[in-house]
This record gives structure tokens, C-alpha cells and sequence, in this order.
């Protein structure tokens, strides 16, 4: 039989999981620290670059639709200026820290998930098995949306925006945390069938409620959609999509454990 821990020991546990996440996080990012030109030429500039990955994509997606060129990126307008002494160099460190953290995501899930297992019953345990594997799954999932569709199409809306004569040259920095808050964020997004089957564990959601905010969902989703692609129709499905698919995952995971709960206590009933 476990111990019950006290509320130091919990400080303890805590405090030894941040540890081992930190180490995580500072290891990784010591790592792309040294890979400077590998990651920002292979990976931080590519987005802007005509012949990027997605945006070749796009393009023949484009032409085997029938919609034409109208995905088809064959310039970028705006440049990358550094104006000031440590420019270069703390974009340097923010690339590190956030791709450490990035890299890292599984063993920082994986602490987490230690930190917090001891305090679930045993079937509650035995349920939520595989969650650091399906939880990582889903963020670099999501990194990956974000850095291949988000993040491009953000950033060609964004820097070719047109404001009279006023020439587009963006600061290296901004150009970073635009990247960097889109690739994180659609990853943590992603994370939204895992959110929903704890809330739903702990009777928080539940399918009829995540139904009856399907619309809202919808009508946000597209908004948010609308203010980061270009104002075309196909971009805002392409990112639409996958979140509203998301979301009826989460509404799929949230009946599931809820006919398991009645299940377990339709056995337990004497009647």
C-alpha cells in the first residue's frame, strides 16, 4: 500500500519533477544552441522562401482543384533587419528555449504525468494509460500544422500587408516570436481530446454540453482563421478544419468515458 504523502513531500515531488524538466528543456536547447545554422537556414527561414515545403503543396493543390495559381507563392516582399546590438543574439536564445521545450515535450508530459499519477485511484490510473504517448502524439502533431500551415500562411499575409508606401521590413525578432507563439500554440491546441477526456473523467464536460457549443466553436474557430490566413476562403478551411475535427474527437472521447463510468456503475448497482 502507497504512503500518503504530506504536503512537503508533495513540495518535494514537485520541485524534483521541475528539476527533471528543466534538465530536459536546458539539454535539448544546448543542442539546437550549437546547431545555430542547421536550424534557423533548415528550419526558421524556410517558411519565408518560395520554394518552402507547404508552399509547393499548396500550389498543386491549387492547380489539381482547378482554383489556378491562387496558392501559389512565388515571391516574398519583406526582409529580416536586426536593429539593435543583441538582436541576433537573443533571437538565438528564444529559438533554443522554445525548441528545447519543443523537443523535450515528451519527457516534461512524461513528469508531469508522474507528478500527478499518485494522486489517481488505480482503475482512474489503469484508464489514462498511454496518455504521455497520445498526448505527445497530438503536440507535435499540432507543432507540425502550425509550423507547415499556420506560421507560412501567417506570415505571407502579414508581411506582404500593404499600408500606402510604407516598405515591409520586419525586425528579426518579431519575425521569431511569430513563428515560435504559432508552432507552440497550434501544439498545445492539439491537445484538445486529452483536455476533454480529463474534464470529462472529472465529470466537468459532457457530450450534450461540447454539442451545444459546436456553433460557437465553429463561428471562433473561423474568425480565428479569418484574422491569420489570407482572405481566401480554401486558406480558412485549411486551418479550420483540423481544429473543428479536434473538437469532435474530444466530443467522441468525452461520450466514450461517460458510457464506461455508466458501465462500471451499472455493475456496482446491488439492482
Amino acid at each position: 500500500m502507497q504512503k500518503e504523502m504530506g504536503f512537503m513531500d508533495h513540495l518535494e515531488e514537485l520541485r524534483r519533477r521541475l528539476f527533471y524538466m528543466a534538465i530536459g528543456i536546458f539539454v535539448f536547447s544546448i543542442v539546437l544552441f550549437v546547431l545555430k545554422d542547421w536550424v534557423f537556414e533548415r528550419i526558421i527561414f524556410a517558411p519565408r522562401r518560395p520554394d518552402f515545403l507547404a508552399f509547393r503543396a499548396w500550389c498543386q493543390f491549387g492547380q489539381f482543384t482547378g482554383i489556378g495559381n491562387r496558392l501559389c507563392v512565388t515571391e516574398v516582399n519583406y526582409e529580416l533587419i536586426n536593429t539593435t546590438m543583441l538582436g541576433n543574439f537573443s533571437a538565438h536564445i528564444l529559438v533554443s528555449l522554445i525548441g528545447g521545450f519543443i523537443v523535450s515535450f515528451p519527457l516534461t508530459f512524461y513528469q508531469i504525468w508522474r507528478f500527478i499519477q499518485p494522486g489517481l485511484h488505480g482503475h482512474e490510473a489503469a484508464a489514462a494509460r498511454g496518455v504521455v504517448l497520445f498526448g505527445s502524439l497530438l503536440f507535435f502533431m499540432g507543432v507540425l500544422f502550425g509550423y507547415f500551415v499556420i506560421a507560412p500562411l501567417s506570415l505571407q499575409f502579414l508581411g506582404n500587408y500593404t499600408l500606402g508606401d510604407v516598405q515591409a521590413r520586419i525586425a528579426l525578432m518579431s519575425y521569431m516570436k511569430t513563428v515560435a507563439s504559432i508552432t507552440l500554440a497550434a501544439g498545445l491546441v492539439f491537445e484538445v481530446p486529452l483536455v476533454i477526456y480529463f474534464l470529462a473523467r472529472l465529470g466537468l464536460v459532457t457530450p450534450k454540453m461540447l454539442k451545444s457549443y459546436r456553433k460557437h466553436m465553429l463561428v471562433a474557430v473561423l474568425l480565428l482563421a479569418a484574422v491569420i490566413t489570407p482572405p481566401d476562403v480554401t486558406s480558412q478551411i485549411l486551418v479550420a478544419m483540423p481544429v473543428l475535427f479536434l473538437y469532435e474527437i474530444g466530443i467522441m472521447v468525452a461520450a466514450r468515458v461517460i458510457r464506461k463510468r455508466d458501465e462500471g456503475a451499472s455493475h456496482i448497482d446491488p439492482k
